[in-house]
């Protein structure tokens, strides 16, 4: 544990604000945006806020343990790193940066089909503890490798996105001229010579690629393999389709994104193993409820059948006690891992498991948990 480092940057927030000052406007934007007006990716935070656990006295001398188990597996804390799309183009290295520090804290990494690195690299460093999220390709034959690829490096659970259906409108990123590739414009060379750091490390680790998903295309560079994502990826899931994925995936198969009680009793009926309850992080549909207001109807209707995880909205322990004291088995934080690395570099994933840890066990020691089980009988 890096004492000063937890010192100086006690919370997500304070890795945020060094995260904004990091790395170049565009990539921020990218970061921290919604989609829409933004008002569920406000309404992530104000719901979560808005739960309240109370605290039970008298217990005596005691230490929180922090462990838990999940499809088999043991895990030394209850949050995991949730898949992130383009880490790039905000810090270079980043899959391999998080990927290292959980499996040295024992705790899921999740890489996602668009991700800058590839399963192969991923996989060994993730050290057992590697979750693959798939953005459904349209060509059965693309899906049926990447699960290949996926099982050959090791990692034990899939998790399919339903949540992104189609292209999101994110006003923000527009107005801050957020493309992929970055346009190469003055404002944009600009933008990077005022952040040096990150200019360095970009040039150093190259300029990011979709590199998963150049084996299945033609494309060279950025441009071109957006293209071919958007052509190829999404927009064809439904039930038949994730039956076909759990015949071809020989793990634990999750759909990430359910936020509708009867959808997640379908997904029960299909042979999913687990619900990943989310919205996205608020970056598909402005109009979509905080999925911590989903969380305990969900867990209500298919808890005892099914692992439940949770995401988006999570800033710190008091925000994964509340969703595990709802009704989650297990929590997955994004935003929070990215301001981390973007912030502190190849330091940042090191540092951020270990704030929440420290901030995970204060917060059962305040509420009187022995074990996460017992956060279930703290809500207010």
């Amino acid at each position: 544990m890096n004492k000063d480092l937890l010192q100086k940057y006690p919370s997500v927030a304070d890795l945020a604000r060094l995260a904004s000052k990091r790395i170049p406007f565009f990539a921020w934007e990218y970061l921290s945006s919604g989609t829409g007006s933004e008002h569920a990716l406000q309404r992530n935070l104000d719901a979560l806020a808005a739960v309240t656990l109370t605290p039970r006295f008298m217990r005596g001398e005691f230490e929180p343990d922090l462990r838990t188990s999940l499809f088999g597996v043991d895990y030394n804390l209850p949050f995991g790193v949730a898949p992130l799309g383009l880490t790039g183009l905000m810090w270079p290295r980043t899959e391999i940066i998080l990927a290292e520090a959980a499996g040295r804290h024992r705790i899921p990494f999740s890489l996602s089909t668009v991700a800058t690195e590839t399963p192969e690299t991923i996989g060994p460093l993730a050290n057992g503890m590697g979750w693959f999220q798939l953005y459904p390709p349209r060509k059965p034959e693309i899906r049926r490798d990447l699960l290949k690829r996926a099982a050959d490096s090791g990692f034990t659970t899939v998790m399919v996105t339903a949540d992104v259906p189609a292209p999101s409108q994110r006003e923000r990123q527009r107005r801050a001229e957020v493309s992929v590739p970055p346009r190469r414009t003055l404002k944009t060379y600009w933008r990077a010579a005022i952040r040096p750091t990150w200019s360095l490390a970009t040039l150093r680790h190259g300029e990011p690629r979709f590199r998963m998903l150049e084996k299945y295309s033609s494309a060279s560079d950025m441009a071109q393999a957006s293209l071919f994502v958007s052509q190829n990826l999404g927009g064809t899931l439904d039930w038949d389709y994730l039956e076909a994925v759990r015949e071809e995936w020989p793990g634990k198969l999750m759909v990430k994104g359910v936020l509708n009680e009867e959808e997640a009793r379908e997904c029960v009926r299909r042979g999913m193993d687990g619900i990943v309850v989310s919205n996205h992080g608020a970056r598909q549909f402005d109009g979509a409820p905080a999925s911590i207001d989903a969380l305990p109807g969900i867990a209500a209707a298919v808890g005892k059948d099914t692992t439940i995880v949770f995401d988006s909205g999570v800033r710190g322990g008091l925000d994964i006690c509340r969703a595990l004291a709802l009704g989650a088995d297990f929590v997955l934080l994004g935003r929070a891992f990215m301001f981390a690395v973007s912030a502190l570099g190849d330091a940042g994933g090191e540092h951020v498991i270990e704030l929440l840890r420290a901030d995970l066990r204060s917060c059962m020691a305040q509420l009187g948990c022995e074990t996460i089980g017992e956060l279930r009988e703290r809500l207010a």
